[in-house]
């Protein structure tokens, strides 16, 4: 079992490391070890989490950071970003109760809320699955380089969350 908490800075370097750790397939999925979550440095983590607005959740197994997620607004629209479980964590619905844990917690900080969107690699099927099954729906494709191809995807907010509270069933909140 796990427990889903807000994140704070003294997580930044487990959270770091959890988040190479989870990209690393990604990566060799698509030949390129440049991904952004794997260059992203402990300094911009660590001024990440010492934002007061910064909503960023961990799941915790234990004393073990074992999934993290952030998300950020633009106008209207929330902004899920960087979902990333432990590899020898993955399948026991971590990376949904997170996503649902920065979903209500968006809406609750932002009530006005139109739409929450995200991205990922289009060779990540599983990703895509996930998402379509928390509500979201692809908007467009857009090719970074020869080998890298974004799928953006889009969840409507006029319309119930699909999932709610019931897919974070046995967590805590954050």
């Amino acid at each position: 079992m796990f427990d889903i908490h807000q994140a704070v800075p003294a997580d930044a370097g487990e959270i770091l490391t959890l988040q190479r750790a989870a990209f690393v397939d990604e990566a060799q999925a698509y030949g390129d070890p440049f991904i952004l979550p794997l260059t992203e440095g402990l300094s911009g983590i660590e001024r990440l989490l010492g934002r007061e607005d910064a909503l960023v959740l961990k799941a915790v197994v234990g004393h073990r950071i074992v999934g993290a997620g952030r998300a950020s607004v633009s106008g209207t629209t929330g902004v899920v970003g960087r979902l990333a479980v432990a590899p020898d964590q993955r399948r026991r619905g971590i990376a949904r109760a997170l996503l649902v844990g920065l979903e209500e917690e968006l809406r609750r900080r932002r009530p006005d809320l139109g739409a929450l969107t995200l991205f990922t690699g289009a060779q990540s099927a599983e990703n895509q699955r996930l998402y379509r099954a928390q509500g979201y729906a692809e908007t467009h494709r857009e090719r970074l380089a020869d080998h890298l191809v974004m799928v953006h995807m889009r969840k409507d907010l006029g319309a119930a969350v699909a999932g709610g509270s019931e897919a974070a069933a046995g967590t805590a909140r954050p």
